[in-house]
């Protein structure tokens, strides 16, 4: 399997990798298949996501993938957060092998998790 340099980059030096202690949204999600879980932290004010960290337990994609991920969102608005796209990442990462492909769906799915927590919880507030 080959991967990009990017993504051997992401997978060995991984970015915004933790937890975020009192964490405003927190999504999790796994993939039963291969067996990778993610878990997104988010801190979040005024709509924008402040802070994002990861734990992800998977391959070197999946690995990568939160990596990425993290660095895309952060600074984004809750709005352009819950637009990016399983292609955004990849392109981003310079592709990933077609067997992979999941796992940058997974991320999708575990920022989407995040921001909908986070969301439920808001109207919990009001």
């Amino acid at each position: 399997m080959i991967y990009s340099d990017k993504v051997l980059e992401h997978f060995k030096h991984p970015h915004n990798q933790g937890s975020i202690k009192n964490a405003d949204a927190i999504g999790e999600v796994g993939n039963p298949v291969c067996g990778d879980v993610m878990k997104i932290y988010l801190k979040i004010k005024d709509n924008i996501i402040k802070d994002i960290k990861f734990e992800t337990l998977g391959c070197a994609a999946a690995i990568a993938v939160s990596s990425a991920l993290t660095d895309i969102v952060k600074g984004k608005t809750l709005d352009e957060a819950i637009k990016i796209t399983k292609d955004d990442i990849v392109e981003d990462l310079g592709g990933l092998p077609a067997s992979k492909i999941h796992c940058s769906m997974l991320g999708v799915e575990a920022l989407q998790a995040a921001i909908k927590n986070y969301k439920d919880n808001q109207n919990k507030l009001k």
